[in-house]
């Protein structure tokens, strides 16, 4: 398997890295090196109320991704980055100090975009081309390896819809207080 994601990774490095590439991949890995983007975006929603209900999902979702992706995840795994591996690639970015798997950039980005489609906020179509610009950046950086990628995709997607229908209970069980009390 490591082989077939070298092949990705070498590859990337062969036929797509370029001198124009290289400053702005670094800024786009940047805006997610601690989920500042997607932070940023759900105090935006919250902000007006006709957002704030995509925005509170984003939140609860990324609380969510923080908990499983880095308290857990990563160091329950401790997979070492490519770079760690071939370590004859010259990196653009200071080399990440955790662990590989699950990225936790893709995670965080597809974390907001799930939390988007499920709040029903047509934002989630621009963040969903972020979130791919944000993850092909780390393999383009080669600090993670494809399954790191994908790992953290499919974990940011379950976390997104989950926190939507934790959103959902909250608001049944305040629905479910508030009409005991007018009884």
């Amino acid at each position: 398997m490591q082989e077939v994601e070298f092949a990705i990774l070498n590859w990337i490095q062969q036929f797509c890295r370029a001198p124009l590439l290289d400053g702005p991949m670094v800024a786009v890995s940047a805006i997610c090196n601690h989920g500042e983007v997607w932070i940023a975006l759900a105090a935006v929603l919250l902000l007006f109320k006709r957002t704030r209900r995509a925005g509170l999902t984003v939140a609860a979702a990324l609380i969510l991704d923080l908990l499983c992706c880095n308290i857990v995840l990563k160091p329950l795994v401790q997979r070492i980055r490519p770079c760690d591996v071939n370590t004859a690639v010259q990196l653009l970015i200071a080399r990440p100090l955790d662990y590989s798997f699950p990225s936790g950039h893709a995670a965080s980005s597809f974390t907001a975009v799930s939390a988007l489609k499920a709040a029903g906020s047509r934002l989630w179509i621009p963040a969903f081309v972020l979130a791919l610009l944000i993850c092909f950046s780390r393999l383009y950086l080669y600090v993670h390896w494809p399954s790191d990628i994908l790992g953290g995709a499919v974990l940011g997607i379950l976390l997104g819809f989950l926190a939507r229908r934790l959103m959902d209970r909250a608001d049944r069980t305040i629905q479910n207080r508030h009409m005991g009390k007018m009884r």
